[in-house]
């Protein structure tokens, strides 16, 4: 649907207030049944002022997801990290989450689905705006002279994660990509399942599906992607996320999936830090991990990559009922030559995966396998 010659190219930009390290900005956002939008955004700076150094900083793009908006903290921390890094808004909101009369569509199901009668009615749709203002914001980065326009990143939560997976399979300048919850196949099972069966048509989902889910445009994802979800997510379930991080180009996809992550717009995940980092700030990249296996009574999984690891678990639940409610158990796994192994207790159908834990805490996981009965 998008014009990417276009959005790889600077908007016109409105430059704002600025305090400290953040900055007040305005961009083009795309037409809203016919009338233009703007977009509103924080743009952070690792320094203020004339004094900052004669230097190139990475550069991070942050998505925040439902009920969110700019958020100046989050532009701040990453700033703060050696980052110039823009959160922009993607409900029509200005600062404070006010409507701004220049706003394209707020962020809501109706506007996220209920656009599909036509290709041409799903540019006023909620996606489409978002994308568009996703890929803007990365061309505003680009063009800053602080910024090394071969350094830039995206991250996003939960709808943010589901734009940051349609934004690294459409936008090829981006060299790293983390998406925190979001996820494709979101028609095959997440929350918003229902809305497709009991509210769609099968054209309308059809071209939903082509159109708005991530699931479109995974496969052609260039650059490393670090898919993180906790393992009882309530909105995008993991077997969802499984087939979006499947669908990866071979070598490119990485997982942490993590026990009790709560939802919601947590800027603290160690993890994102540390994958951003070790593409874009000269750092160290997690091990890979083949797929698991079950083989004599034991689970397995072989490594790819050194191992770099404080301790290493297995994590396993009863293969039944919906995702949000299965109970996790946690032991410790062995590491030996590359490869993880735990004993795996009777009962079937079950689910488990393994992890690696570094001196900070961080995991890296693979991918979950499911034993039938």
């Amino acid at each position: 649907m998008w014009d990417l010659a276009a959005l790889d190219k600077t908007s016109k930009v409105q430059w704002d207030e600025r305090n400290g390290l953040v900055q007040e900005i305005y961009y083009a956002g795309e037409p809203l049944r016919g009338k233009p939008t703007r977009v509103f955004a924080y743009l952070a700076r690792p320094a203020a002022g004339p004094a900052a150094p004669a230097r190139k900083y990475p550069a991070m793009v942050l998505v925040h997801g439902g009920g969110g908006q700019a958020f100046k903290a989050w532009a701040e921390l990453w700033a703060k990290r050696g980052y110039v890094a823009i959160a922009m808004d993607l409900s029509g909101n200005g600062p404070g989450k006010v409507r701004d009369a220049g706003g394209g569509p707020p962020l809501n199901n109706e506007n996220v689905f209920f656009h599909a009668d036509s290709d041409e009615a799903m540019r006023d749709g909620w996606t489409y705006h978002a994308v568009a203002a996703v890929i803007r914001a990365h061309s505003v980065l680009a063009s800053l002279p602080e910024v090394d326009a071969d350094r830039i990143g995206v991250t996003g939560i939960s709808w943010g994660g589901y734009l940051t997976c349609i934004v690294a399979g459409l936008d090829h300048r981006l060299k790293v990509a983390v998406p925190v919850y979001g996820c494709g196949y979101l028609q095959e099972d997440s929350y918003w399942t229902k809305d497709f069966v009991d509210q769609m048509t099968p054209a309308q989902k059809e071209r939903w599906v082509r159109l708005c889910d991530p699931s479109s445009y995974l496969a052609r994802v260039q650059c490393p992607i670090l898919f993180i979800n906790g393992a009882n997510d309530p909105r995008f379930f993991l077997d969802s996320h499984r087939r979006s991080y499947e669908t990866v180009p071979t070598g490119l996809g990485h997982l942490a999936i993590l026990i009790g992550l709560k939802h919601g717009h947590n800027f603290a995940i160690g993890e994102v830090n540390r994958f951003v980092d070790g593409i874009l700030a000269g750092g160290s990249l997690p091990p890979g991990f083949d797929s698991p296996r079950f083989e004599k009574g034991a689970a397995l999984v072989q490594l790819r990559g050194p191992a770099l690891a404080e301790k290493a678990e297995m994590h396993y639940a009863p293969a039944i009922g919906p995702w949000v409610e299965r109970k996790w158990t946690t032991v410790p796994a062995g590491l030996k030559d590359g490869s993880l192994s735990a004993v795996l207790p009777p009962g079937r159908p079950v689910v488990f995966y393994f992890s690696l834990i570094d001196t900070a805490g961080l995991h890296a996981t693979s991918e979950y396998t499911e034993l039938a009965p």
